[in-house]
């Protein structure tokens, strides 16, 4: 095992996040926060190195859709890199560190005379002192020396871009708190420290891969860390919400993966479950009785009430809808599972907690931790679904009740599905891609559309179409073309090359002769080196 700054970081800060995520190998599903650390960092770099457009354009299409907090990020972005910018000398950025202990990536190197360099390190942070404190930089000047004999580093240098963590205030609207934003930012300057190499920092890291290595019992360290930790719920409670388990390293066959998992949302009419009719042997787990003019067999999802005598009994929906997966994990001769609505099925679990807690609304246990009890109820059953061997359809309305405002002050009307926000981005990165079903005069198709107003995207890459007509062999061709099944055209040469081999079989083999061409021989060209994507460093 390689060892770099943050894994040891990690150890030295709670030796049981450190087994989870690098022993265990467990990982979260995202939360698509605006204020996500690492997704405004990779922001912060990508600016430096690329522009402020690459880098606000990548950070928009980090979310299946953006509102207008994610907005007021891109603000604080733009305004605070330009100045940040205007710091930095000419380097080469993302310079990989690596021997047989350790790895790290160096994000500016400068050259400032023959074998001498500087190292610049990008923070987007206000604890300026935690990073004059730390390991890093000292760890990047000794390896770096260490790995490339003859080099010096002269002076470890920390670009730190101050944050502001201002909101909105109740009594001002969006255009009264951006202009107080903007001028706050007009403030606000990013700053250089240098720091003095200091060996010892060093032998303390060697020092802690050591303890590292020798760890057996991996405790746990509570401290007011853990209130930004991603595995809070499941180092506290035991929940695994949000958990999951990483396969081996052994690449897997994407042909094989033919089961199909996504959500449609749309307005009424629109043609989703007369799509979803249309998939290999459905079976409709029903929320609103619409279900009268497709042919696949359907279970209610709705309250059972029973009598006996004078005694009434009544078994919730959520309880209805649980049963019922708990037998299809048992096998069915069913191929597909449709939930038809999602949204439905997100009011039976609410209904059914507020019972459990004997609560009428989610703010009456206080601290917001109603909403978390209905998010943990439902999504643990929804993964359970998708879990199962079955291609799956969950089906939604469409929402267009929210708006929001562009830096322009433009109103924006947002296309999503009927469904709390913070679980629809749950739900989104559970399936394979988020389609909106629309119908024109007649026509139903299924769009993959996904831009800054609209709610979509998923996994399947490579697909250049922007929507299908809304057929199930449509979509499976599209599946197809993200696996590569689909033949892509062929080049000119390529072409030439297949045609020449034709004519050859199709001539006797004593009158071939050597074809000659006029085209210039292809060149060579060298490959660029590939660039990494900033991710948690491990």
């Amino acid at each position: 095992m390689k060892y770099s700054y943050s894994r040891i970081d990690s150890f030295k800060n709670c030796p049981y996040k450190f087994k989870l995520r690098y022993i265990d190998e467990l990982i979260t599903y995202d939360d698509y926060e605006p204020q996500d650390a690492l997704k405004l960092g990779t922001a912060l770099h990508t600016a430096l190195e690329k522009g402020i457009q690459t880098a606000i354009q990548e950070y928009y299409n980090s979310y299946p859709i953006i509102s207008d907090l994610h907005i007021n990020e891109a603000m604080k972005l733009e305004h605070l890199i330009e100045k940040a910018i205007k710091l930095l000398p000419e380097g080469e950025h993302e310079v990989k560190i690596e021997d047989d202990d350790f790895v790290g990536h160096i994000d500016l190197l400068v050259p400032v005379d023959n074998d001498v360099y500087d190292i610049y390190d990008f923070k987007y942070s206000n604890n300026v002192d935690k990073y004059m404190e730390s390991e890093q930089l000292h760890l990047y000047k000794y390896f770096f020396e260490k790995c490339n004999p003859g080099k010096k580093i002269r002076s470890l240098i920390y670009l730190i871009v101050p944050k502001t963590m201002i909101r909105q205030k109740k009594t001002e609207d969006l255009y009264q708190f951006r202009k107080r934003l903007l001028e706050t930012l007009e403030t606000m300057r990013p700053t250089l420290h240098y720091i003095d190499y200091n060996e010892n920092k060093v032998i303390d890291f060697l020092f802690n891969i050591k303890h590292c290595i020798e760890c057996e019992d991996f405790e746990k360290n509570q401290t007011k860390l853990c209130d930004w930790c991603e595995y809070q719920a499941y180092c506290e409670n035991g929940e695994e919400l949000n958990i999951m388990n990483l396969p081996s390293t052994a690449r897997v066959e994407v042909e094989k993966a033919s089961k199909k998992k996504i959500w449609i949302y749309g307005q009424p009419f629109s043609g989703k479950t007369t799509f979803a009719d249309k998939a290999p042997t459905p079976l409709n787990l029903n929320t609103d009785g619409n279900v009268k003019y497709v042919t696949m067999p359907r279970v209610p999802i709705k309250d059972e009430i029973t009598t006996e005598g004078r005694m009434t009994n009544r078994k919730f929906a959520w309880d209805v809808f649980k049963d019922t997966i708990t037998e299809l994990e048992k096998g069915s001769d069913f191929e597909t599972i449709v939930v038809d609505l999602l949204e439905d099925v997100y009011e039976y679990a609410r209904v059914f907690v507020f019972d459990k807690y004997n609560i009428e609304h989610e703010s009456d246990s206080g601290f917001g931790k109603g909403w978390d009890l209905v998010r943990t109820e439902f999504l643990t059953v929804i993964k359970r679904l998708l879990n199962l061997d079955y291609n799956i359809i969950l089906i939604s309305h469409e929402d267009t009740s929210k708006d929001f405002t562009k830096k322009g002050g433009d109103k924006i009307t947002s296309i999503s599905p009927n469904l709390n926000e913070k679980v629809a981005k749950k739900v989104a990165g559970m399936v394979d891609v988020v389609l909106r079903a629309v119908e024109d005069n007649g026509k139903y198709t299924l769009d993959f559309k996904s831009d800054e107003f609209t709610f979509g995207g998923g996994r399947l890459q490579g697909v250049t179409a922007k929507e299908i007509d809304s057929d199930w062999d449509a979509l499976c061709k599209i599946y197809d073309e993200a696996i590569g099944k689909v033949e892509k055209p062929k080049t000119a040469h390529q072409q030439k090359v297949e045609d020449f081999k034709n004519a050859q079989q199709a001539e006797p083999a004593e009158q071939v002769e050597e074809p000659t061409t006029d085209a210039e021989p292809e060149q060579t060209v060298e490959e660029a080196p590939k660039r990494r994507t900033r991710r948690t460093r491990n």
